[in-house]
């Protein structure tokens, strides 16, 4: 990882208050572009100058129209690899969801559902060794995710609430693709067979999806279910952590709504 120093931030943060956009002060610096966003983020954050600062909206708090697929897709993103920290040195609570860098496409996908969730907040991404944090600052995140709780989310319960029930009632799709992104994969499973009395070897698409929470499974296989897919679980090392949809009807639909990584 390049740790860059005080004076390398100061230069940026000079650029960006002369107007210079954020890619072209990246460029000068040679610096990633998501961490000058994020050295941005920052310094408005230490002025009290954030967008929407000051006229934050919250569909809970306002009535704001929440965009629907993308919250419930974000919600399967937060379920999966999210994490609130609500207590920072920046004192507005912040998403943060870590994606590996094998699939830069969900990193995309996740950063855009952010900002159409959250219009009035900046996003940025802090890269760490082999992912990168996606993250988003506001202080409404417990209103939209109030899963969001002391210690780890397989150590407290998991429950949507009525509204949030609605939502993913009304995209299940959303939520299952969110949930297959964080903590699933699309893999090709192999087994022999005789035919013809020679031994061959027959290959097959299954996706898995593991997580350690009974209440975050179940929240996908009830789901599954809604949508006419058939699951089984399967115990590895003596723990049922994991959800496979390996026939070949249910594995189509997936592969219509979810498919592989990217």
């Amino acid at each position: 990882m390049i740790f860059h120093g005080t004076e390398v931030r100061q230069n940026a943060l000079a650029l960006l208050n002369t107007g210079v956009g954020n890619a072209e002060v990246a460029r000068r610096l040679q610096v990633p572009r998501g961490t000058v966003s994020y050295w941005l983020h920052i310094d408005r954050s230490k002025r009290n100058a954030c967008p929407g600062a000051h006229n934050p909206t919250c569909h809970r708090c306002d009535g704001v129209m929440l965009p629907a697929s993308d919250y419930v897709y974000l919600l399967g993103l937060y379920l999966g690899d999210g994490h609130i920290s609500q207590y920072s040195q920046h004192r507005v609570p912040n998403l943060m969801i870590t994606l590996d860098d094998s699939w830069p496409g969900i990193q995309a996908e996740a950063e855009r559902s952010m900002r159409i969730v959250f219009p009035d907040n900046a996003t940025c991404r802090v890269r760490k060794t082999g992912c990168h944090n996606i993250k988003v600052y506001s202080k409404h995140l417990p209103c939209l995710f109030p899963q969001h709780g002391p210690g780890r989310k397989h150590e407290r319960k998991i429950e949507l609430e009525a509204w949030q029930q609605e939502l993913v009632d009304a995209n299940p799709w959303a939520l299952v693709r969110g949930l297959v992104h964080s903590d699933g994969c699309r893999i090709t499973n192999w087994t022999t067979r005789m035919v013809g009395g020679t031994r061959k070897r027959y290959e097959y698409p299954r996706y898995w999806f593991t997580n350690v929470s009974d209440d975050i499974r179940r929240l996908y296989t009830d789901t599954l279910d809604k949508l006419g897919v058939e699951w089984t679980h399967c115990t590895r090392a003596g723990k049922e952590y994991n959800i496979s949809v390996a026939r070949r009807a249910s594995v189509a639909l997936m592969d219509a709504h979810v498919g592989p990584k990217y």
